[in-house]
């Protein structure tokens, strides 16, 4: 067992950020030594996020830790699943091994091609057989605009503040949905988005945060 890893999970459970036993066992499965860069390595059992690169992050445990709570009903009886902004691939990884289902998938949209080719490195050193049964998919696109061909999604998570709630994304959200976004410009505040059985939609604020812009690429690598 990594001490390492093993305590900043334990120090996560004893806070209350992670409340159930799935999301404990899955932060402890998914090394995130593997997704950081070299130089960051020291680093990578702390508390905060960790530049990736590109003006991009990797997030802190504790936003992992809760965004992963809040998807987890979802995660756990879905078979699709989309993570935007998926950067070092991190989350793609947590997400699949929330999921149940045999025919269980998770797209990974990064816009940066660079991290697309980072994250697949990534990921390859633990979840090589995903990535060739195509159960985890990294896609290189506009997160903005989801990534419809595989949609429905019973579980999207955002990992960059929107201005506001893209279009796309509430309708490749499924009936019966959840997703999680930090929206806002100025003051950030993390989103619980759910679809009902009927396409209503329902949001509820839950935290204040501090993410990097869901924006184009351009505004992204020189803004």
């Amino acid at each position: 067992m990594n001490n390492k890893l093993e305590k900043l999970v334990q120090n996560l459970f004893k806070e209350r950020v992670i409340k159930s036993e799935i999301v404990k066992q899955v932060l402890l499965s998914v090394d995130r030594k593997q997704f950081v860069d070299e130089s960051d390595k020291i680093n990578a059992y702390e508390d905060y996020p960790l530049q990736i690169g590109f003006n991009a992050t990797i997030s802190a445990p504790h936003m992992h830790a809760y965004s992963l709570e809040l998807l987890k009903d979802n995660l756990q009886n879905g078979v699709r699943a989309l993570d935007i902004g998926s950067g070092s691939g991190y989350l793609c990884a947590a997400m699949f091994l929330m999921m149940k289902q045999q025919q269980s998938k998770v797209i990974g949209v990064e816009h940066v091609p660079e991290l697309v080719e980072k994250s697949i490195k990534n990921l390859s050193l633990s979840y090589n057989k995903q990535l060739q049964d195509k159960q985890i998919q990294i896609i290189k696109g506009d997160g903005r605009l989801g990534f419809e061909q595989e949609g429905p999604y019973q579980a999207i998570h955002v990992g960059a503040a929107a201005e506001t709630i893209p279009q796309k994304l509430l309708e490749q959200l499924d009936k019966g949905g959840r997703m999680v976004i930090p929206v806002g410009k100025g003051n950030q505040v993390f989103q619980v988005i759910d679809k009902d059985q009927n396409g209503k939609i329902n949001i509820q604020n839950v935290l204040g945060v501090r993410y990097v812009p869901l924006t184009d690429l351009n505004k992204q690598l020189y803004n």
